[in-house]
């Protein structure tokens, strides 16, 4: 597998992040939604080569999507993956782009 294709995979993994009270409240985590058929090891990967910072851990939550009425049909929203990243003492990612 070459260099390229990797990097390609990992600038996909991390789809933005996600701004909730649970997230806010500890400085050095952050929650992303991230692909569902991402790996940690990947989600670490990406976090350090995006944001140019170091991930002591990460946990995974698999959310699943409502079930929703649309009209008088039915139906459901889609599931996704959230990724909960620990940084390394030090290490800050600033998403609000606040001072």
């Amino acid at each position: 597998m070459s260099a390229i294709p990797a990097r390609e995979r990992l600038m996909s993994v991390v789809i933005g992040p996600h701004l909730s009270e649970k997230g806010a409240t500890n400085g050095r985590q952050v929650v992303f939604k991230v692909r569902r058929d991402s790996t940690k090891a990947e989600i670490c990967r990406a976090v350090e080569m995006l944001f140019e910072v170091k991930v002591d851990a990460v946990q995974v939550v698999n959310v699943e999507g409502k079930a929703k009425r649309f009209g008088r049909t039915p139906g459901r929203r889609q599931d996704w993956k959230k990724a909960y990243v620990c940084l390394a003492e030090g290490s800050e990612i600033n998403l609000l782009g606040a001072e």
